[in-house]
């Protein structure tokens, strides 16, 4: 796993793709999911959808050369993990903005669970059962059952808008 070099940002405004400054513009929850066991991996993603319904479902929206892809390709379980606000640090470990000697799972507590490892104090998640993985855009939407899940109290949720980590909470 390596740091982006990248700077989406250093483009002038008029170069940018309309797409990703249109998207940049949903405010949305701050995930991680996670997946494996002899060898974890992990990844925040802010495109998820929780999907009612019998079975419930989610889908989430991620790159196709992320190391959770093979992780839920392998196991086909994973873990959708909500982030309350104060784990910046975590969000940005788990998207590869920021090092973390030794791997990922080094700057965090987790529990095992049969979907993949649990962030120790993240309250709200769900245990998924891989349903596909398929090509949409130039991302890969991993749909998944959810067979188990979580809900606690969020009243400070960890939300992405316009590039930025933000608080609802003033």
């Amino acid at each position: 796993m390596s740091i982006h070099s990248e700077d989406p940002f250093a483009v002038p405004v008029e170069q940018r793709d309309p797409v990703r400054r249109l998207r940049g513009r949903l405010a949305t929850p701050v995930t991680i999911l996670t997946a494996g066991e002899t060898r974890p991996a992990g990844l925040t993603v802010s495109s998820v959808l929780i999907v009612e319904g019998d079975p419930p479902r989610t889908a989430a929206l991620v790159g196709a050369g992320a190391d959770l892809v093979d992780a839920v390709e392998e196991t086909k379980r994973f873990l959708v993990q909500v982030l309350e606000a104060g784990n910046e640090t975590v969000a940005d470990v788990f998207a590869g903005r920021r090092p973390s000697p030794g791997g990922m799972f080094r700057s965090v507590e987790t529990q095992s669970t049969q979907w993949g490892p649990l962030l120790d104090g993240v309250e709200n998640w769900a245990g998924c059962c891989l349903e596909e993985i398929r090509p949409l855009g130039d991302q890969l939407l991993i749909v998944g059952e959810i067979e188990d899940l979580h809900v606690g109290e969020l009243d400070d949720p960890l939300v992405y808008f316009r590039g930025m980590y933000r608080r609802l909470r003033p």
